[in-house]
């Protein structure tokens, strides 16, 4: 179903998506912080530092970096809702042009599609 104007969502349901993408934005930096903390190189003592240790710590350095990724893919997806919503296109499917239900937003405030597409 396409659709002529983005403007399905009150102002209400705006305000209220628009806290939750705030919410979730200051949650992720919290997030980010610490990720970037654990990304920085640590340095062992190759004799006092066993191998599964040293596997440990590679695991560990391999999963800190996946998150750091997600990390980032959520940021950017949340900083382009906001963008969204100040140019009055926010809550329109990007793949078929419906609109996208409050609620989806609600649990989802990023989600560029409608659950059809997404």
């Amino acid at each position: 179903m396409s659709v002529d104007s983005p403007t399905h969502l009150t102002d209400g349901q705006l305000g209220a998506l628009r806290d939750e993408i705030d919410r979730q934005l200051a949650k992720l930096q919290r997030s980010m912080r610490v990720t970037n903390e654990a990304l920085r190189p640590v340095e062992l003592d190759q004799t006092a530092v066993g191998r599964l240790s040293r596997i440990d710590l590679l695991q560990n350095q391999g999963l800190t970096r996946n998150l750091h990724q997600r990390e980032q893919i959520s940021l950017a997806l949340l900083l382009e809702a906001l963008k969204k919503m100040e140019a009055g296109a926010y809550g329109v499917c990007t793949a078929c042009g419906s609109h996208i239900p409050f609620e989806r937003l609600f649990v989802f405030p990023e989600t560029p599609d409608c659950a059809a597409c997404g």
